[in-house]
């Protein structure tokens, strides 16, 4: 008589049978679960359709698959691949017709857009193919893993040196300012497509102008972050094309000038170059001060740039709903937007970090991963053991193996929010200190400085 263990969610703890037991066991478990049908032809025909990591999905595109290859279900498909096809079809009407072009793509939190840039260069990545690509983003963590990713993943499927690995997927995949640094002597780019990850982030004059001023003795250095990008791509003599991957109210840091930016040194400096978008551009979050339609009045719209369905974040499609109404105050609202992802979204709140560790690692199966991450501001957690102020590495943190202790799963290094942004985790173990807290009928923030808030 076979025994099973019944997890949280009603699926059962691995077993290990023999082959001739099989038929048995499924009789055992249909009885067990009082299942009223079981569609043996249907469940061998129907797809296993998991939603991939960035990691996973860049690792399959890079393996050579196709985009709608790992997507989560058909439903995602047509705006991932139809967006993909569109940007493609931008750049080789551009070469052909020997043109200068930027599309901006932009898209709801977790559409996409980040893989969509990934296709696009993953398609182009080496230095011999016309339409060479590079995928580039300010965002040093989200660089360093995936490149680390796919150079082991390469290193394991086709047996090459990991340093070698590492080499190639460097070239795919570099952090922005590199990519800017490399082309300060005025050489030309070796890539003919650019991909600009949170394009919207780039640095305005002042910003820009500051940091060559002082860190690389450009003193007479007058240009935006998107100003001199497009300067560098502009070197190539017959074509090229900007991919600018575009998130909304995302310009979170000093000196990011928004989507503005680079509109103004297209007009200003290169307006022979052919602009696409998306009218959706215009909506919300997207618009920055000096923006508007008029803008964009030689540019050509389509709406096949734009990304309305998010895949990263269906089983919590109203989780960023719960967080407004909590950091707003409404315990109300808040508890009902909670209780409807209950099903599907578990959250917890203890004040026992060790209860916490306990029920993760009581909820973990197979390869799911799991982490500590807490505010960048947290330093009191220091007494609890979680110490923010320690470096970590992402690479080792995201992709050794669940044994390592510099791996997130072990629960024991702490990851910040600038070295998850991008990055996602199965099971988050949040680590709240004193620098966020309710007071009165809000939420303030604190900064602990000397040896008091």
């Amino acid at each position: 008589m076979i025994s099973y263990f019944w997890t949280f969610d009603n699926v059962a703890r691995v077993i290990r049978i023999a082959p001739s037991q099989l038929v048995r066991t499924i009789s055992s478990v249909i009885k067990e679960t009082n299942a009223q049908c079981f569609d043996v032809n249907g469940w061998l025909s129907s797809g296993y359709l998991p939603t991939p990591t960035i990691i996973e999905a860049a690792q399959a595109l890079y393996g050579s698959h196709s985009v709608a290859d790992i997507t989560r279900s058909e439903a995602d498909k047509p705006c991932i691949v139809t967006t993909s096809t569109k940007i493609n079809e931008i750049i080789r009407y551009s070469k052909e017709r020997k043109r200068k072009s930027i599309c901006f793509v932009t898209g709801v939190p977790g559409a996409g857009k980040t893989l969509v840039g990934l296709n696009v260069a993953s398609e182009h990545s080496t230095p011999d193919d016309s339409l060479y690509s590079v995928f580039l983003s300010g965002n040093g963590p989200l660089v360093s893993v995936l490149q680390e990713a796919l150079a082991r993943d390469q290193k394991k499927n086709i047996d090459i040196p990991l340093k070698d690995a590492r080499r190639k997927t460097e070239q795919m995949i570099q952090n922005i300012h590199r990519f800017r640094d490399a082309h300060l002597d005025g050489s030309t780019p070796p890539e003919q497509v650019a991909i600009f990850d949170e394009a919207q982030r780039a640095w305005n004059v002042d910003q820009t102008s500051a940091f060559m001023q002082k860190k690389r003795g450009k003193p007479e250095f007058l240009m935006s972050e998107p100003e001199l990008l497009v300067e560098y791509m502009d070197r190539h003599k017959q074509w090229s094309v900007i991919v600018a991957l575009v998130g909304g109210g995302q310009e979170i840091n000093t000196g990011e000038v928004g989507l503005f930016g680079w509109i103004e040194a297209l007009s200003n400096r290169f307006s022979h170059w052919d602009i696409y978008y998306s009218n959706k551009l215009f909506e919300g979050a997207y618009v920055t001060d000096g923006l508007s339609e008029s803008s964009f009045s030689k540019a050509q719209s389509m709406e096949e740039l734009h990304l309305a369905t998010s895949i990263r974040s269906f089983r919590a499609e109203y989780l960023s709903n719960a967080v407004h109404h909590l950091i707003n105050g409404d315990d109300r609202s808040t508890k009902v937007e909670i209780s409807s992802l209950e099903s599907l979204y578990l959250i917890r709140v203890t004040r026992s970090l060790e209860d916490a560790k306990r029920w993760i690692r009581g909820r973990q199966r197979g390869i799911e991963s799991a982490g500590v991450i807490a505010s960048s501001g947290a330093h009191r957690l220091r007494s609890k053991g979680i110490f923010v102020k320690n470096e970590i590495d992402p690479r080792n943190w995201f992709l050794n193996c669940f044994e390592d202790v510099r791996s997130s799963n072990c629960l024991e290094e702490v990851a910040t929010e600038f070295q998850v942004q991008g990055l996602e985790l199965d099971w988050c173990l949040v680590a709240w200190d004193a620098d966020y807290r309710f007071t009165g009928d809000r939420f303030e923030y604190w900064q602990f400085k000397g040896s008091k808030w």
